[in-house]
């Protein structure tokens, strides 16, 4: 299985009992669950809902960020908005338009929300909910050609019978359902098969109460199902004492950082990693949730040498930057010669924050594909961090 499959698949069994996904499945709604944590913030997990709205198999999707379903004509405000919201961990309902595998675009009623460990704080999932927005109709009566439901005002008996079979059809179990019944179908404006795309569409308060039922229904699923493992999750953030880890934006930035690397906090006791990349559990065989919180010392074996252990040590507490060779150990304790750098990482005003360690494995063979020499490579890490950490600083004060 591939390295990216293998994560996605913890994404899910390590948090929650392995009959979860049958339960989501048995849901009606249009979701996607995605991980922050995971490079590209990949979608994890996609209902059958979401498959028959979208047209996409799971296939197709599992492991694709969701900006795939995006199109020309997709607001870029609204896309700016959602990923706002996910930078502050926060919950948005958002009109937004997307488009079908087929290339055809419809308006949706996104419902965005992040889901918390109760353990620490930490966001682990952000889950997506879609309905579709019943479209525009177009009634000769109004005098103005198209328009939607809430904006005509004129048309007597004709609006006022749309508006009766609405109310009876929207109070049904499945707003979806109406959206491509026959009775509603009689009213859409099918004249020339195009879409409003480039107008707003405003969802009612049924779509967006609908959302948030199923916005309910999903976390109950999910809390429900990590009770079992103990690895409880919530819809609020219940306990602050994860604050030292790392939020959504950061996790989001670093992902895009190919290479292996850790971020220790120094302000937290025993300076554990809040973030390890892909690649660094790539090497050393072990899962996200089995680096988090722990001493870098956990690489540590029999053979490393107590006196680069200690000159790393010394580099820490001046707060300067050192490179060594160190002998490291992987999970199933087999050893690699590690060529480390360890930098601090300064925010916006320049204290120090973390600390970043970026590990080259058979350095003889580490020539990257830009042709960037080891050295070159543990900058470019270092660099790429530390613009990140600074970028969400600065905005944090400005905020």
């Amino acid at each position: 299985m591939e390295p990216q499959l293998v994560l996605i698949e913890q994404s899910f069994h390590v948090r929650y009992s392995v009959w979860v996904k049958e339960a989501l499945d048995e849901l009606d709604d249009s979701f996607v669950i995605t991980d922050p944590c995971i490079s590209g913030h990949p979608i994890v997990f996609a209902s059958n809902g979401f498959q028959k709205m979208f047209g996409y198999s799971k296939d197709e999707v599992i492991g694709k960020n969701g900006r795939m379903f995006q199109g020309p004509k997709t607001n870029r405000r609204s896309v700016m908005e959602i990923r706002e919201a996910i930078r502050e961990e926060k919950a948005i309902q958002i009109s937004l338009l997307n488009y079908r595998k087929d290339g055809t675009p419809f308006w949706m009623l996104f419902h965005m929300c992040p889901v918390f460990s109760k353990e620490d704080g930490k966001v682990i999932h952000f889950l997506g909910v879609q309905v579709p927005i019943v479209r525009k109709l177009r009634q000769s009566g109004c005098g103005v050609g198209r328009n939607s439901l809430n904006s005509c005002e004129d048309g007597g008996g004709f609006r006022e019978t749309v508006f009766r079979c609405c109310r009876r059809e929207v109070t049904s179990d499945s707003v979806m359902e109406v959206g491509h019944g026959l009775a509603l179908d009689y009213f859409l404006d099918t004249d020339d098969g195009e879409l409003e795309v480039d107008q707003p569409c405003e969802a009612s308060e049924v779509e967006k109460m609908k959302a948030a039922t199923a916005i309910s229904n999903i976390l109950s699923v999910l809390t429900h199902y990590s009770e079992v493992t103990g690895r409880l999750v919530c819809g609020k953030r219940c306990c602050l004492s994860g604050m030292g880890l790392l939020g959504s934006s950061l996790n989001i930035s670093f992902g895009r950082i190919k290479q292996s690397f850790v971020l220790t906090d120094p302000h937290l006791l025993d300076m554990p990693i809040v973030y390890a990349s892909d690649s660094f559990l790539r090497l050393t065989g072990y899962a996200r949730h089995e680096v988090l919180g722990r001493n870098c010392r956990f690489l540590s074996g029999p053979e490393t040498d107590p006196a680069t252990q200690f000159q790393i040590t010394e580099c820490i507490r001046a707060e300067k930057p050192c490179t060594v060779y160190i002998l490291n150990y992987r999970k199933d304790k087999t050893s690699f010669w590690n060529f480390l750098h360890i930098s601090p990482v300064r925010n916006a005003t320049g204290k120090v924050a973390y600390f970043v360690g970026v590990q080259i494995n058979n350095i003889c063979n580490s020539q990257s594909k830009q042709g960037l020499s080891p050295e070159m490579q543990h900058l470019s890490v270092v660099g790429a961090v530390k613009v990140a950490v600074r970028s969400l600083s600065m905005n944090a004060s400005t905020s």
